[in-house]
């Protein structure tokens, strides 16, 4: 037998004593009076003001000592001013403000008034108690008492000190509103009963002046009055956050947000400067006092874990989100109850009710805006927290190398889904509208460099100075001698190696702090609210619905797997679609790297089909993975209903019980609230797991990653063996190391050789001693992988120190300071200024010195801004010269007694090198100064070196001294310096006196970059019918059927709501017996049979037309980027091209898709509801129209102020992630110069910067959240009170009025979410569409295809040519005509400018061009560009490879077998370069970094004649080569001209663009070039003749010009 909710609606008046029962009856009866016990409260808030009054007396001599200063500061204050101002003033700061003042009188006044009243009451209207004084009863003099103590406590909340004050207003309030909630339950309550009546009702009119005043003073006030700002620190006073200040009333409405929410929709948008401050408990200095020491693993040994050591530091907050849990969840009753109620009311006729009716459409109101208020309250603190939590332990970790295989797999699992710190934010996560604007394209960056920073940097250039990335025109003589890979010593590893630890730290600060996100409220609803309300929720169905609600439980337990199972593929899918996903991005990233190489190849339509492959096989993955989605929400939909089925099935069925409309619709809105808690515990679980995870990684960091000695605790005194670390008294002072070894961990790592092939652990010994010389220039040479960096790391600690005997030390005297500059340039994204300076003060004589002797004059002049141009992320803006001698000058510009100089010349070609020994090296900065300079140019820095340390192999000091001694002793280095003394000389021949750095600084400088577009308001409908437009070949009929589907399916779902009232019903009208149960629940499982089946079909429908709507736009977009001209490439970044192609793709994959479909369904879903409502009730069409209005006016005021938020949050995330990665990237250099306190200090200015956008941006979307829900309060209210009072609906249709009209009263926040949503990521639409109209090339025509056989010959005639590189720029050419027949091999010299670069290009048609180009005949304007580029090869200047295999580097599409592809490397020269039995050697399995950052310059351009040559054996073509010669070796250089003689056979034609005369000293023709135009044409020996010719005149010039002449006349007979 069912219970019914008798228990409640029998509820009456139950006083806390017997009426009229007196004192002399019984003494102690009196004292149970409900009026008494507000009493009781009175005396403990007594006791507790008390109490800190006492322990005040007890240090009240110290207390007196130190308030003296502010007496004194008092008395000075009054001097001159009036007592009453001095009052006024001491009384406004005490209590906090005028209108704080104010509303304590106020309150004041009230309580005096009760006082009043309370002496009144009894003299006029008696006393329903024994008198015991006078005409007071003891009740009366309680209440008498009561009011007398809230008088005195209101007269010290305004008079007494700011805390005193507090707290007495505090329990002040407290006190009445308890007194108020009395009176409520004695004589409120007994009024909406039917037979009770008010228990004070004799007083008359005084007991409604006494509850107002009650309400006014208890109530009102305390809602209303602001508080004032007391700081956490009143030290450092902060201006205060609104909400510090703001009222309790103010805080849980959001109306403090009013100012900041209006100022957005009157301005076009808001700034930074005109958010709310961040509250100073939000301030990070406050944050990391709180919470480091327990989470900082340097501030405590706790071995806990760290989700533990959260929760004790965050306790209060925790608890607090736990009770407001709670109180939701009860709140959250109100609704089922009162419909209940309501129901029950309107079954019995309306007259069987013991509880009003108006009472229960109240609880349901402050039910339901209680349980939205308590669902308001967050945590945001523990990501900032986490952040510097990382970022200073990152700044003690020990830089390490990484095994082989952390190694391999970091480089092979390339993913964009994770951006670094460098980067403006975590990818495609937060929703920002402006993350396509600076989050996209950083996001994108960091997919660009992905390529190469994954290689084995000792890999990275293959060059004597090990692992440098190199600008190709700065590599003149530290270019690579060797060819074979060459182990390296493992500091060299860090550039790359290490950034699987840096790649890894990254992750921890991107995607594992993202998974932190609300990491707090899921945990609490896990643990608390989703098992507290299924108990409850289980407890109500029980009183409903009897015992079987049990066998609903019991249906929810056994189908509860099932979701899991689901989601268990889910997580398989979409792993599997991320390596999918991963590979069309790698793919994406090569191709925007070699985009000129693919465009000069004529490559497009071959790299378009590829992609195009690539996306086909990720969108199979997208569609499966959508399926399975499509399964989980059915589950999540029919589950509930399975429920709700079996538990009605069984009472109606088996208990044969009547199912009235009051169980129907009270148990329907629990089984709702039960889906939702089950909907909502499948979400979360998933995401705690990701936190657990995420936490214990941040843990393993913090706990377990090495630290350098430094900081770690276990040596910070005494090694392993038991030797000091100390240095002795004897050797303070000095630098140097002895007897000692240095490893890169304390357990000795293996790291990772370039080759591939092996692995070793490498270790520095000192075996004796070595001392620096103190003011002088000290050398450390040696051999790639000897341990010269790792000698420099060892004096900077970075290296595990391990003393080999008592006398063993190292020593780096730090007190006039040690500045340090990187192998690896490191330059924060700063002006180059600040770059140099480095945080000190600025000297304008020094300033422009260091600026000369490091050779940055010239380049600052060729930038717009001067020395105030910013270098950008990791220094994009600059050449890696640039970034070497700023890095340099940092150092220089120090006051640093001490300098270690690691490399700095290898980045530099010979002419900026000897600049920077003779004008820096031997300047007057550095005279005595300490120089330790690792290098590799021993002739160059050999007059400077005063002492040089020789290392040999295996980190072994060799010899130490002078030069003389150490070439003496070391053969192969003499022999090194001697080939380096060669390369410097024949540096002098080059042609080209300006460097290609110079060149990239003038492009960059002429603001050729141009800024993206960005679109203001809405996703414009251009943008949108990409998207909707191509989900069909019919878009209108598929959007028709689509829209009518989820019409018929939501219509069935409310027809079905109706059809169970309908049911419910039939026991009203006829006998249980007669109601046939089997009929009803046969047509209501067919109902929710056919709203499955149209759910999955809506789905299913979709699904198939976003996925074709995906690939046409990849399609379109791919196929506009290939197809535009080399100029637009130029202008674009191609970090904002890859971002198109990744993260905007990714996002309308995924969130514009899921967006566009929720707004349809939900849309629809909201009008049927609102539709079913005035179909019931006609009257309501207008408030449900109004309801809607409003919260659409609220939802375009909340996007107005919440798109700027959003802006301005990803702007001020990009900050704090790009200090992040600065810091690590450059954390060696950071601690050389000891600035890791101004570090944190900038890096709590960024986060704080961050945490005050990020709290306004969720405070905003609670301000619409209170404002929606008190709306849908209020029309559902209404309904029910016009339901209950005016209408006269059977109870199910009321119950099904109610339901429709809270399920789109529900909705409507959803829909305006859902819209900001799809706003938000339709940009990335809007920036897709952006670059469909970009410039473009000639597409191809049918008569654009030339003849089978063409070209047959080599044949090129070029008649009156002209080229420019835009339509309204100058010509770089002008009026070009010459012929070269088929087999001739031209040589093409010019300095620089003169337009050998734009004849290349003007040839290719990569440039605006006028004339006529005949190549074998037929003219290449009317020939298709693909066909033309294809049938031309041209061997770039800078040689560019894919990262892969070789074999796909030669042979991308896989046209050819080995043979064809060893038999090019043969030809190219390669295999004369490397051994055979050499186990590094290089073939066609090795893998080649992108770019080639793991081969040497030499290497890169042999692969890239050897391409050359594969591309011969498909046609007969024109080889246009412009050969980088001065970047490479002369043995090298040797070997390629060899097989340019040889290889290329007689029948090609050969262009060469040459650096060095000499080069093409064998050509048939020589062609010279200035200022675009030709000067000379013809035989060498012919232009060698005309003693005026330019020719002539560049060979005269030449320091080779005995030699050229021999070589000339050497190659005239031919």
């Amino acid at each position: 037998m069912a219970l019914s909710m008798e228990w409640f609606s029998d509820l009456v008046q139950v006083p806390l004593t017997a009426s009229g029962v007196t004192l002399a009856t019984s003494t102690s009866s009196i004292w149970l009076d409900s009026l008494v016990i507000p009493a009781y409260c009175a005396v403990l808030s007594a006791a507790f003001m008390l109490i800190p009054s006492l322990k005040s007396v007890l240090r009240k001599e110290e207390s007196r000592m130190a308030n003296v200063p502010d007496l004194l500061e008092a008395s000075a204050s009054e001097t001159g001013t009036s007592a009453g101002e001095s009052y006024k003033s001491r009384l406004v700061d005490s209590v906090g403000s005028v209108t704080i003042i104010f509303y304590r009188v106020v309150q004041l006044l009230d309580v005096l008034a009760l006082l009043v009243l309370s002496v009144v009451g009894p003299l006029h209207y008696g006393t329903s108690y024994g008198q015991v004084l006078g005409p007071f009863s003891i009740l009366d003099l309680v209440l008498l008492a009561l009011y007398t103590y809230l008088s005195i406590l209101g007269c010290v909340s305004l008079l007494a000190s700011t805390r005193v004050n507090f707290r007495a207003f505090v329990y002040l309030s407290s006190i009445l509103a308890f007194l108020w909630g009395v009176y409520l339950y004695r004589d409120i309550w007994p009024l909406a009963t039917v037979d009770q009546s008010p228990k004070d009702e004799a007083e008359g009119p005084l007991l409604w002046v006494k509850l107002a005043l009650l309400t006014l003073g208890g109530v009102i006030v305390p809602l209303s009055a602001p508080h004032k700002y007391i700081p956490i620190d009143p030290k450092d006073a902060l201006e205060p956050h609104p909400e510090q200040t703001a009222s309790l009333l103010s805080l849980f409405t959001f109306w403090h947000l009013e100012p900041i929410v209006w100022l957005a929709w009157r301005l076009p948008r808001l700034t930074y400067d005109m958010l709310p401050p961040l509250p100073d408990y939000d301030h990070l200095k406050n944050l990391v006092g709180r919470t480091f020491p327990r989470l900082d693993p340097m501030q405590s040994d706790s071995r806990r874990h760290i989700a533990l050591e959260f929760l004790r530091v965050f306790a209060w907050e925790v608890c607090t989100l736990a009770a407001m849990s709670i109180t939701a969840v009860l709140a959250a009753f109100a609704a089922p109850i009162s419909i209940n109620q309501l129901l029950k009311y309107l079954e019995s006729g309306r007259e069987d009710a013991h509880i009003r009716p108006w009472f229960w459409i109240a609880l349901f109101f402050f039910g339901r805006i209680f349980k939205d208020l308590s669902d308001l309250w967050f945590i945001i603190r523990i990501q900032a927290v986490v952040t510097e939590l990382v970022f200073e332990h990152a700044l003690r970790v020990r830089m390490k190398a990484d095994t082989p295989n952390s190694i391999i797999a970091a480089a092979s699992n390339v993913s964009t889904t994770v951006a670094t710190p460098d980067d403006a934010s975590q990818n495609g996560t937060d929703g920002d509208e402006s993350q396509g604007e600076t989050d996209a394209e950083d996001a994108a960056r960091s997919t660009t460099a992905s390529s190469s920073t994954a290689v084995p940097p000792s890999a990275s250039s293959v060059d004597k100075g090990k692992g440098k990335e190199k600008s190709i025109a700065e590599s003149g003589s530290t270019a690579t001698r060797t060819v074979a890979a060459v182990p390296s010593e493992a500091p060299e590893v860090k550039a790359g190696a290490n950034k699987h630890l840096v790649g890894r730290i990254n992750n921890l600060v991107s995607s594992d702090l993202s998974n932190l996100e609300n990491i707090g409220m899921h945990a609490v609803f896990i643990s608390v609210e989703s098992p507290f309300q299924v108990i409850l929720c289980m407890i109500f169905l029980y009183q409903i619905l009897g015992w079987s609600a049990l066998v609903g439980l019991a249906t929810m337990l056994i189908t509860l797997p099932l979701p899991g199972y689901i989601t268990k593929h889910i997580q398989g899918s979409q792993r599997e679609k991320m390596k999918h996903t991963d590979a069309r991005v790698q793919t994406v990233t090569e191709m925007m790297n070699v985009i000129r190489m693919i465009k000069l190849f004529g490559w497009e339509p071959r790299i378009a089909a590829q992609l195009d492959k690539k996306r086909e096989e990720e969108l199979v993955w997208v569609r499966k993975n959508k399926l399975l989605s499509l399964s989980i929400n059915l589950c999540n939909y029919v589950l509930p209903i399975l429920i709700m089925l079996t538990t009605f099935f069984t009472y109606t069925v088996i208990m044969k019980e009547e199912l009235t409309a009051s169980r129907v619709f009270s148990s329907m809105s629990v089984f709702d609230m039960l889906r939702l808690d089950l909907h909502a515990s499948f979400f979360m679980i998933p995401q705690l797991v990701q936190a657990k995870v995420s936490l214990e990684r941040i843990s393993d960091f913090l706990r377990n990653t090495e630290l350098i000695d430094k900081y770690d605790k276990d040596t910070e005194c005494v090694d392993v063996e038991g030797f000091s670390t100390g240095v002795p008294e004897d050797r303070l002072g000095v630098i140097g190391i002895r007897h000692a070894s240095f490893t890169w961990s304390k357990d000795a790592l293996p790291s990772q050789t370039p080759g591939g092939t092996g692995k070793r652990a490498f270790v520095l010994h000192i075996d004796e001693e070595v001392v620096f010389q103190r003011g002088k220039i000290n050398l450390i040479i040696g051999p790639t992988g000897a341990g010269k960096t790792s000698l420099l790391m060892a004096l900077l600690g970075e290296m595990h120190y391990i003393p080999a005997g008592p006398d063993s030390f190292v020593s780096l005297p730090r007190e006039g300071g040690v500045a340090y500059a990187a192998q690896e340039s490191w330059v924060q994204n700063e002006t180059i200024r600040n770059n140099i300076l480095f945080g000190t003060p600025y000297d304008e004589v020094r300033y422009n010195k260091v600026l000369d002797q490091c050779a940055l004059k010239h380049d600052l002049s060729l930038f717009d801004a001067g020395d105030q141009t910013e270098v950008g992320e990791k220094g994009i803006t600059l050449s890696g010269g640039q970034k070497a001698r700023i890095t340099l000058a940092r150092a220089v510009y120090s006051s640093a007694e001490i300098l270690l100089l690691d490399d700095i010349l290898a980045a530099l070609d010979v002419h900026t090198s000897k600049w920077i020994v003779d004008k820096c090296f031997k300047g007057d900065l550095l005279q005595g100064r300490t120089i330790i300079l690792v290098t590799h140019n021993v002739a160059l820095t050999s007059p400077v070196a005063d002492f040089v340390v020789n290392m040999g192999s295996h980190g072994r000091i060799l010899s130490q001294g002078s030069l003389a001694s150490a070439l003496e002793q070391d053969s192969k280095l003499l022999k090194e310096v001697r080939e380096e003394q060669e390369e410097i000389e024949k540096a002098e021949d080059e042609v080209d006196s300006d460097k290609l750095e110079d060149v990239a600084a003038k492009q960059n400088t002429g603001k050729l970059v141009v800024a993206e577009e960005m679109e203001d308001g809405h996703v414009g409908w251009s943008a949108l019918s990409l998207y909707i437009a191509n989900m069909s070949k019919r878009p209108i009929v598929f959007w028709l059927i689509y829209m009518s589907a989820h019409v018929m399916r939501h219509g069935i779902g409310n027809f079905q709501t109706w059809y169970l009232g309908y049911w419910a019903s039939q026991y009203e009208i006829h006998p249980p017996e007669e109601v046939s149960v089997g009929h009803y629940l046969t047509v209501y499982t067919a109902l929710v049979g056919a709203g499955m089946a149209g759910a999955a079909f809506c789905v299913f429908y979709y699904v198939f037309g976003s996925v074709r709507a995906a690939r046409i736009v990849h399609k379109e977009l791919v196929t506009s980027i290939l197809g535009t001209t080399l100029r637009w490439l130029d202008k674009t970044p191609t970090a904002r091209i890859i971002a198109r192609c990744t993260v905007d793709i990714q996002t309308l994959d995924t969130r514009f898709a899921r967006a566009t479909e929720l707004l349809v369904e939900v849309s629809i879903y909201m009008l049927l509801k609102m539709l079913a409502v005035v179909l019931f009730s006609p009257i309501f069409i207008l408030p449900a129209t109004m309801v809607a209005i409003a919260a659409g006016l609220y939802g375009h005021i909340f996007m107005k102020a919440q798109l700027s938020v959003k802006r301005e949050l990803s702007n001020y995330k990009a900050p704090v992630l790009s200090h992040f990665g600065a810091a690590i990237g450059g954390i060696t250099s950071v601690r050389a110069y000891g600035v890791e306190e101004a570090f944190k200090r900038e890096a709590y200015r960024r986060i704080d910067k961050y945490s005050r956008v990020a709290v306004t941006h969720e405070n905003l979307n609670r301000w619409l959240f209170s404002r929606i829900s008190c709306i849908a309060t209020l029309f559902v209210t209404s309904l029910a009170l016009y339901l209950t009072y005016i209408a006269r609906h059977s109870a199910a249709d009321t119950g099904f009025s109610l339901n429709m009209a809270a399920a789109f009263s529900g909705v409507i926040l959803q829909v305006i979410r859902i819209f900001n949503d799809f706003e938000i990521s339709g940009n990335s639409l809007e920036r897709i569409e952006q670059y469909l109209r970009i410039e473009q090339e000639p597409k191809p025509t049918a008569e654009g295809v030339p003849p089978a056989y063409w070209p047959a010959s080599g044949h090129l005639e070029v008649d009156k040519l002209s080229a420019r590189y835009s339509s309204d720029g100058p010509k770089v050419l002008h009026e070009v005509t010459f012929e070269v027949a088929s087999g001739e091999r031209v040589g093409i010299v010019g300095r620089t400018g003169s337009g050998k670069s734009s004849l290349t290009l003007a040839l290719l048609r990569c440039i605006i061009t006028e004339g006529t180009v005949r190549y074998d005949g037929l003219e290449t304007e009317k020939i298709n560009l693909d066909a033309l580029r294809s049938n031309i090869t041209i061997i770039p200047q800078v040689p560019e490879l894919l990262s892969g295999t070789l074999r796909q580097n030669l042979d991308p599409f896989s046209e050819h077998d080995d043979a064809v592809l060893n038999d090019a490397l043969r030809s190219a020269g390669l295999f004369n370069l490397q051994d055979e039995s050499d186990q590094s050697r290089i073939t066609l399995d090795s893998e080649i970094a992108g770019g080639g950052a793991n081969l040497s310059v030499g290497q890169r351009q042999i692969l890239a004649l050897a391409r050359a040559i594969v591309r011969r054996i498909e046609t007969e073509l024109t080889v246009l080569f412009r050969l980088a010669t001065s970047a490479i070796d002369y043995e090298t250089d040797s070997i390629i001209q060899t097989s340019l003689r040889t290889e290329l056979g007689k029948d090609v034609t050969l262009l060469t663009v040459a650096h060095r005369l000499q080069t093409i000293m064998d050509a048939d023709k020589i062609m010279v070039l200035d200022a675009g135009r030709i000067v000379e044409f013809g035989k060498l020996s012919e232009l060698l003749k005309n003693e005026k010719g330019m020719l002539r005149a560049l060979v005269d010039e030449s320091g080779d010009r005995e030699k050229l002449y021999e070589m000339a006349m050497g190659a005239s007979p031919s």
